[in-house]
């Protein structure tokens, strides 16, 4: 799951989503310094990370990704979720996409200052080019992809992985759509599991 999942699967809880948005750059124990509300959007984000890497669908796409992709189809896939979730977002949800991603952003922005440094360094690029919403676009997927591939210190091939999304279209959606309900529904199970234990 990428930015745009975490974000939908935290629900109306806006310190949830803050938690689940800044959780990759939020490393081990250094959770315990944000307030609580956070802290559980943080460990929010890995039980969903733990759960997608271990669901069968998932691990199906993945491992057809893994020839051309290496260590990095994880990532693929992960963006390539996001573009389902986007696509369908009707769906999924009463609210229009804009409509979410733009209270998205206003909520990220007004705990700016709270944000973890490399979060804080992403984010104007994200509302700049509307991450969020633009990942139902193959175009933009396929730049962000080129743009991340130059980051990463391993050969990637992620410059391609549109072009593989393209080959298997049908079957990664309906992998995705496979998948996505059960992780509304473990979701909604840990969310109430995290509102009654205290971290």
């Amino acid at each position: 799951m990428n930015y745009l999942a975490h974000l939908y699967l935290s629900g109306n809880d806006s310190d949830l989503k803050v938690g689940n948005f800044i959780a990759d750059h939020v490393k081990g124990k250094a959770f315990f310094k944000y307030p609580d509300g956070i802290r559980r959007g943080i460990v929010l984000h890995r039980k969903i990370d733990d759960y997608t890497d271990n669901h069968p669908m998932v691990r199906q796409g993945t491992q057809r990704l893994r020839a051309g992709h290496g260590k990095y189809a994880g990532v693929v896939i992960d963006m390539f979720y996001d573009h389902f979730l986007a696509a369908n977002w009707n769906e999924y949800s009463e609210a229009e996409l804009q409509d979410f991603t733009s209270n998205a952003y206003v909520l990220l922005m007004r705990h700016f200052f709270r944000l973890p440094f490399k979060t804080r360094i992403l984010l104007p690029f994200i509302l700049k080019n509307d991450w969020l919403a633009s990942y139902r676009d193959l175009n933009f997927l396929s730049r962000a992809f080129r743009g991340l591939s130059y980051r990463t210190p391993y050969e990637s091939n992620l410059k391609n992985a549109v072009h593989d999304l393209s080959q298997d279209y049908h079957l990664f959606e309906t992998e995705f759509k496979t998948f996505f309900p059960d992780m509304i529904e473990y979701v909604e199970k840990e969310r109430l599991l995290l509102m009654a234990d205290s971290l």
